[in-house]
């Protein structure tokens, strides 16, 4: 499923549309009344983690602050000083590489807001699955054909078309509705205000350090892919428990975290794509086999995991900080 950087870039696809009223409404999906969402105003779009949400009000409402406006409005009134660059006209159109600032400003996104701005309206939440995507003033195409030959074309769960003139389409993503964004910037990878010290103490537990990483609690909008890749470039075994680790190796697994996922995110706004060292590789870059496994906590989920046993080798109790062997 998709995890927090393609999150993210979905963000910066709806946020054109904020302020735009639902002209007509579309899509198979049975969770929700599509209906609903017409003649509404798209008031705020905001990413925590790997969920999206949306917030519409009545389109005669008067059109409230988005959550980064009522941010600035309290720094304001507290004498801070204000980003000399900021709001909507700063978001590129999808196929422009964005600017640092704009990546700082998605990073920037606070959770506090939608206390405020959930009061004026409600809240709709995508989770999105395997392949799950939103597409902008275009609808996915098939690019093979089906198990059964087929050509068929993905059907959007939902479309919205805004009186502007443009529309929205979102695929293979689970909704429903909920009176305020529920969320953690503390956990958010991907958040200045991601707490460290409380991710860290995470890490030091005697679980499996593949199974901690997964832990949304911790670690919102890191998957898969992301801890596959972090594990390799910290050189830890997927199955060592954290609590064998020392503190220095814990803090460059966490800074691989950060600094992987951000790499991510801004590869993903230029329009580039992942190149990944060891996530379902037969080798990794140094010519060692790789090993793949599925790994996960005894009754819960199970997920692949690709490592390589050279240079991350495991560690167990009583074994003394060992140093990866590198060729």
């Amino acid at each position: 499923m998709p995890e927090g950087p393609s999150v993210r870039k979905f963000q910066l696809l709806t946020s054109p549309f904020v302020g735009q009223v639902v002209a007509k409404v579309g899509g198979s999906s049975r969770k929700i009344n599509v209906n609903d969402l017409n003649a509404l105003r798209l008031q705020d779009s905001q990413v925590h983690g790997k969920n999206l949400y949306l917030a519409f009000v009545a389109a005669e409402g008067p059109l409230g602050p988005t959550a980064e406006e009522t941010v600035l409005q309290r720094e304001a009134a507290n004498g801070a000083s204000s980003p000399a660059q900021g709001g909507q006209d700063q978001v590129c159109a999808p196929q422009t590489c964005p600017q640092e600032e704009e990546l700082q400003e998605l990073q920037h996104s606070r959770s506090e807001a939608p206390d405020a701005v959930g009061a004026l309206g409600s809240w709709l939440r995508f989770h999105f699955g395997l392949f799950g995507s939103i597409r902008a003033n275009e609808f996915s195409r098939a690019n093979k054909a089906n198990k059964r030959g087929d050509w068929k074309d993905p059907v959007p769960r939902l479309v919205l078309h805004f009186e502007g003139g443009g529309f929205l389409a979102f695929y293979n993503c689970r909704m429903h509705w909920c009176s305020s964004p529920r969320a953690d910037p503390a956990s958010d990878i991907l958040s200045v205000e991601f707490h460290r010290g409380r991710a860290l103490e995470a890490l030091r537990s005697p679980d499996p350090i593949c199974y901690t990483l997964l832990d949304q609690r911790y670690f919102s909008g890191l998957g898969n892919i992301i801890k596959n890749e972090i594990l390799y470039l910290a050189k830890i075994h997927p199955l060592t428990q954290g609590s064998l680790l020392a503190l220095s190796d814990l803090e460059h697994l966490l800074d691989c975290a950060v600094q992987f996922s951000s790499d991510w995110l801004r590869s993903k706004l230029c329009g580039k794509g992942l190149h990944p060292r060891i996530y379902q590789k037969e080798q990794c870059p140094l010519g060692h086999a790789v090993t793949k496994g599925t790994l996960g906590p005894p009754g819960g989920f199970k997920r692949l995991t690709w490592w390589c046993p050279h240079c991350q080798p495991k560690v167990l109790p009583g074994d003394e900080d060992p140093s990866p062997v590198t060729k």
